[in-house]
């Protein structure tokens, strides 16, 4: 009898080279869900008159997308190669296609938030042509800035599966669904923050809606991983992972009975957003360790030539 073979690579090391990435990534795909799901919820505030959840909102939006960019542009190296990216527009490529979304969404969730200056200007620039029109071109920047909020959460989830990362691409079918769900937990758990409890029930609607899909969604990933899901179980990803799983349910549950608490709807926002924290930086060390262990590479390959076989074998 022949024993089964083992997989194996060239002495042991990888198939597949682990990304450059830094931190500065993981830190990227967090703030810019944040900023997505704030700016989605902030217009959700100004259409139905709670002036402290859009204010607060849209700072957020603004804050996190500063944040992201400014972490986007240190992973690159030099400012001028996020221009240099607008050169072309390439439909196929979830690079270029994200680089025009945030290109699209920055300057409208800019003017949404600028807008909310205008209380504090002085009295003759509140009755200059700028003053009176400032809220109303406000509105209408957060309401595309709105529109644009899901792709901006998203898109970072089709970048990472596009890629030749074990992990990331086993995840491909679900991974959008668990950032949309992390997105819209933190954007909730930040207007939990923010905002008074007689203005938070939108933020908390949204809270509690997105760290149900967050959970869900990562639930139906993993079972259809194959053996790609044992990273997000070991060692330092597993951890996060785990964490992420405990801050996120904890802060759900927190925002569904702090209703009228501010101190436990402000409690319940910090634990979403460490949970959304820790998915993002679980997700992507995941990633990094299954692409160092070519096990990861080799088996998935295996299986798939296996089950082409079958397909095709007469009888």
């Amino acid at each position: 009898m022949v024993p089964d073979a083992n997989f194996t690579s060239y002495y042991g090391r990888p198939v597949v080279k682990p990304s450059p990435w830094t931190a500065d990534i993981p830190a990227y795909l967090f703030m810019g869900g944040l900023a997505g799901g704030s700016s989605l919820l902030g217009a959700g505030a100004d259409l139905s008159g709670r002036p402290m959840l859009r204010r607060g909102a849209r700072l957020a939006a603004l804050g996190a997308l500063s944040g992201s960019f400014y972490a986007l542009v240190h992973d690159l190296g030099r400012p001028a190669r996020f221009h240099h990216m607008l050169r072309v527009a390439k439909a196929t490529s979830p690079m270029s296609v994200g680089t025009w979304i945030l290109t699209a969404y920055g300057p409208m969730a800019g003017l949404a938030a600028v807008s909310e200056a205008t209380p504090f200007l002085s009295r003759r620039m509140r009755r200059s042509v700028l003053g009176r029109r400032l809220p109303t071109v406000g509105r209408a920047a957060g309401l595309v800035a709105a529109g644009l909020g899901p792709a901006v959460a998203s898109y970072t989830a089709v970048l990472l599966a596009d890629t030749a990362t074990p992990t990331w691409h086993a995840a491909r079918r679900d991974l959008p669904l668990v950032f949309v769900g992390s997105a819209s937990a933190a954007a909730g758990g930040m207007g939990l923050i923010l905002a008074s409890p007689q203005e938070a029930g939108p933020a908390r609607r949204m809270a509690i809606a997105g760290a149900a899909l967050d959970l869900a969604a990562s639930h139906t990933m993993e079972s259809g991983m194959g053996v790609t899901v044992e990273p997000l179980h070991e060692g330092r990803a597993g951890t996060l992972l785990k964490a992420a799983k405990a801050f996120t349910t904890a802060g759900a549950a927190l925002a569904a009975v702090g209703r009228r608490r501010r101190d436990v709807s402000a409690l319940a926002g910090v634990s979403l957003l460490a949970g959304s924290v820790c998915t993002r930086f679980g997700l992507f060390e995941a990633g990094q360790q299954s692409a160092r262990d070519p096990r990861y590479t080799v088996v998935p390959q295996r299986e798939r030539l296996d089950q082409h076989a079958r397909a095709h074998t007469p009888g």
